[in-house]
C-alpha cells in the first residue's frame, strides 16, 4: 500500500449518501409549480438535507410544499392537518441546520 501511495495513487472514499441535515427524518410532498425552483431541484435540495420526497400525502407526511395550482394534494394536507409551506418556507427550513 505504501508503495502505491508513494507512487501517487490516492485512496480516498467519499460517501454520496446524505449525512443528516436540517431535514433529517422529514417527509415532503410537492404539489403545484414553484416560482423559482424546478421540481427536480427541490427534490435534490430536500434529499441533500436528509429529507425524503413522497408522491402522496399521508399521515407520515411532515410538510407539503405548495406552489401555484396545487391540486388535490393541498386539500388532503389541510384535511390531515399537515403543515403547508411555499418555496420561501422550504428554503427557511433548509437553513435551520
Amino acid at each position: 500500500m505504501e508503495r502505491l501511495r508513494s507512487a501517487g495513487l490516492q485512496f480516498h472514499y467519499e460517501s454520496r449518501r446524505p449525512k443528516g441535515g436540517p431535514l433529517q427524518g422529514l417527509i415532503f410532498v410537492l404539489t403545484g409549480t414553484l416560482p423559482n425552483l424546478a421540481r427536480d431541484d427541490v427534490k435534490r435540495l430536500i434529499e441533500a438535507a436528509g429529507g425524503k420526497v413522497s408522491s402522496a400525502v399521508s399521515n407520515k407526511t411532515s410538510y407539503v410544499v405548495a406552489g401555484d395550482d396545487p391540486g388535490s394534494k393541498l386539500a388532503k394536507a389541510q384535511e390531515l392537518g399537515i403543515p403547508i409551506v411555499d418555496e420561501d418556507g422550504l428554503l427557511d427550513l433548509l437553513k435551520v441546520g
